[in-house]
């Protein structure tokens, strides 16, 4: 596989073209944001982790069913994956209120969720990431009703797979975040990363932060949080 020019670099990833037109490279970086960007450093080792995290989770995804993006590792820092178009919707699945859901409903970091809640939100950074509804995706043509369906369907499947996956490992998984693309012939498939970046996860005991929140509150240990969570997957 020859790795050509680059496509698009955003605040974690660069993607690139390849010798064939349907297959891209993502490059996953050190670089690390939070506030939409108004806090800027760098995680040492992070690119790596989450290259590595994010082909595993996407492996056992694909085992039970959930088609994804991920075709293969390349190097430590290079995933080989399948050319789609990102919806511009962020899918969020929350178990435990943490981050915006406890400050917007008012409730106590670590409140447990009766059900899993289910959000959307529009994927631009110039507007800071709005939550939207059904109704604004439907109005601004984002996505057709079949495939919010599919969003819908398919991250409440992936909730389920990951937390129990997870629960044997002594981790909650609190909330995360997808993103989805369309491929040539229109199929929805799970894209992007799934990593410590883009999910919260808790030690089951502890509760203790293993994820991009202790860059967010500077709680130190970054870099040894995402170790954990790759030493407790592999």
């Amino acid at each position: 596989m020859e790795k050509r020019e680059q496509v698009y670099e955003g605040k974690a990833k660069i993607v690139y073209r390849t010798d064939d037109p349907e297959r891209y490279i993502l490059y996953f970086k050190d670089d690390a944001t939070a506030f939409n960007g108004l806090k800027k450093g760098t995680i040492s080792g992070k690119g790596e982790l989450n290259n590595r995290i994010s082909a595993h989770f996407f492996a056992l995804l694909e085992e039970h069913g959930i088609p994804t993006h991920f075709e293969k590792l390349l190097s430590p820092r290079e995933m080989l994956v399948k050319k789609v178009t990102i919806l511009p919707i962020e899918v969020v699945v929350r178990n435990i209120a943490a981050g915006s859901l406890a400050k917007r409903l008012g409730l106590a970091e670590g409140t447990p969720m009766r059900r899993p809640v289910l959000e959307f939100y529009l994927k631009s950074d110039e507007l800071g990431d709005p939550m939207i509804n059904e109704y604004h995706i439907y109005a601004l043509s984002l996505a057709s009703e079949d495939e919010l369906k599919t969003l819908a369907d398919y991250a409440l499947k992936i909730n389920s797979i990951l937390s129990a996956y997870l629960a044997e490992r002594k981790l909650e998984l609190v909330d995360f975040k997808l993103e989805f693309g369309r491929t040539a012939g229109g199929a929805i498939i799970l894209a992007d990363e799934i990593s410590p970046d883009t999910c919260r996860f808790w030690d089951a005991e502890t509760k203790e932060k293993l994820d991009k929140d202790r860059f967010r509150r500077d709680l130190g240990g970054v870099e040894e949080a995402y170790q954990e969570i790759w030493r407790r997957l592999s």
